[in-house]
């Protein structure tokens, strides 16, 4: 019923009257700290109920959260930082003392994890309690409710960097003042379809821009349970979604991919028929992957196209996903799509171009710190992040590849997604990241980063004997490498990057 929704974690829940009423006291601790309407804030936190009372609480406050990755080094999170004006941060006590350097000369506010969190990551009891910054729990105990509530505002999020420094996506701030929550609403009912007595349940790490965006519409629902895990496994993901009964569920292809590739008697001990609604984004969803979730859950999937930058923009149901293989759906709220050649032509259905998307719903934004990306980056009112794509003649859009990723090989394009795609389907395989490395004669050549499944010894060989038949052997990769494990987070997201250095740093060139 609609008066038992709860938020909460692994560890703990608070009724959702009670997480307001939290709230309101947060944000008086954050008054009295010198956080106040439009006070950027840094938040470096994991999955937790306190991460929920902090965000509620800078909601109440009208604070801006610039919400950080935890794994962020000293460096990068001191740049970040400084870029933001965040002089205030509240961090998981265990992350102070790596982050300390970054730290210093702001104001910290500590956050003990709770004993899920230092189980699932192994931190230790004197982690937990590491530091002498005051203790989020006890300012929010001691504070009395703030008299009065600002609008609240939309989060300072940061793109990764993988093509330079960080950059800070700042919605626009001029013209009237609008309320975030209302735009958080319109989220939860035309894209999500949450109603009171839903179960919002993601494991996907919340500083990250949609599992954010996606919580933060549960937290404003009026009625809406909202669970966070501390982290992903594979079979306490279903598990957890069999005990609690949840009705809506964000995770991503990794996720699921992990999933499938659980024994047979184990995902068919849990009944998951409580799930209304699942959706995924922010990396490649392949067919395959789709079709046999699908299969297993029933056709609860859809699939979200966004960006930081522009926000969600389109949405494809399962019955979608059947009938056009590859999509990822139609615009969503108003929003208008433009396919454009090099040279900012418009493309017909069926070509390929740089996808540029409109989405004046979510307001406009400006970077922190690279005017020059933004404006470069616009044509014709419209927006890219740098993705490839085309669309059919009902304005369904395929994506074909980031740009950047693209291996152009003896001329021929040859976009890793599509080789990915077909690697994960072996089960041998647990992950898997393709990329252009430098060759002699054709330019580029493709190369497959691969970490074994459990119990599997790696073999050249049997991976090469896989994708006999499956792709042209042109796209067939010249170099695999096996890795214990792959630099991803658990949003999908590999640090491609990290893997491509070696080959090119030799090379003289970085294309």
């Amino acid at each position: 019923m609609a008066n038992d929704a709860f938020a909460g974690d692994y560890d703990r829940r608070i009724s959702r009257t009670e997480l307001e009423h939290r709230a309101a006291k947060g944000a008086a601790a954050l008054n009295a700290a010198g956080i106040v309407a439009d006070t950027p804030v840094a938040v470096i936190m994991r999955n937790d109920l306190a991460q929920i009372e902090v965000m509620r609480a800078a909601a109440h406050a009208g604070a801006v959260i610039v919400a950080l990755n935890w794994h962020g080094a000293a460096e990068e999170v001191a740049a970040i930082c400084e870029d933001a004006g965040a002089r205030h941060v509240i961090v998981h006590r265990d992350l102070i003392g790596a982050l300390d350097p970054a730290l210093e000369g702001r104001q910290v506010i500590g956050v003990t994890p709770g004993p899920a969190l230092c189980d699932a990551y192994g931190i230790s009891a004197d982690a937990a309690q590491a530091g002498d910054a005051p203790e989020w729990a006890a300012l929010v105990d001691a504070a009395e409710p703030a008299p009065g509530r600002e609008m609240m505002r939309p989060l300072l999020r940061y793109t990764s960097g993988s093509t330079g420094r960080p950059k800070g996506v700042r919605r626009n701030r001029t013209g009237p003042r609008k309320d975030f929550t209302n735009l958080l609403l319109q989220v939860a009912d035309e894209m999500m379809g949450l109603h009171p007595g839903a179960r919002f349940f993601t494991a996907a790490p919340v500083y990250h821009s949609a599992p954010s965006t996606l919580t933060s519409a549960a937290l404003v629902s009026p009625g809406v349970s909202t669970l966070l895990a501390p982290r992903f496994e594979p079979e306490d993901f279903l598990a957890t979604i069999d005990r609690e009964g949840i009705t809506h569920v964000y995770l991503v292809p990794t996720m699921m991919s992990r999933m499938l590739k659980l024994p047979e008697e184990v995902k068919a001990r849990y009944d998951l028929s409580s799930v209304e609604f699942a959706v995924s984004t922010g990396s490649p969803w392949p067919h395959d992957l789709k079709r046999a979730m699908i299969d297993w859950w029933g056709p609860v999937f859809w699939e979200s196209y966004g960006a930081t930058e522009i926000g969600f923009m389109t949405m494809a149901s399962s019955a979608d996903a059947l009938e056009r293989p590859g999509t990822a759906g139609r615009m969503q709220m108003g929003g208008t799509l433009m396919i454009l050649d090099p040279e900012g032509n418009e493309l017909p259905p069926g070509e390929v171009g740089e996808i540029h998307a409109r989405m004046d719903v979510f307001g406009g934004f400006d970077y922190s710190n690279d005017p020059e990306s933004r404006a470069s980056a616009e044509k014709h009112g419209h927006f890219s992040v740098g993705d490839l794509g085309w669309v059919d003649e009902d304005g369904y859009l395929f994506i074909t590849d980031r740009k950047k990723d693209m291996i152009i090989s003896g001329g021929a394009n040859i976009f890793p997604a599509e080789i990915e795609a077909v690697l994960m389907r072996a089960p041998f395989i647990r992950d898997v990241a393709v990329f252009g490395a430098p060759h002699p004669e054709f330019g580029e050549q493709v190369v497959a980063a691969i970490e074994p499944a459990a119990g599997w010894t790696p073999e050249e060989a049997q991976v090469m004997a896989f994708l006999e038949g499956k792709l042209a052997r042109m796209k067939q990769p010249r170099i695999i490498d096996f890795h214990d494990r792959l630099p991803r987070e658990d949003t999908g997201k590999v640090f491609k990057p990290r893997l491509r250095a070696p080959y090119w740093e030799k090379a003289g060139r970085k294309i």
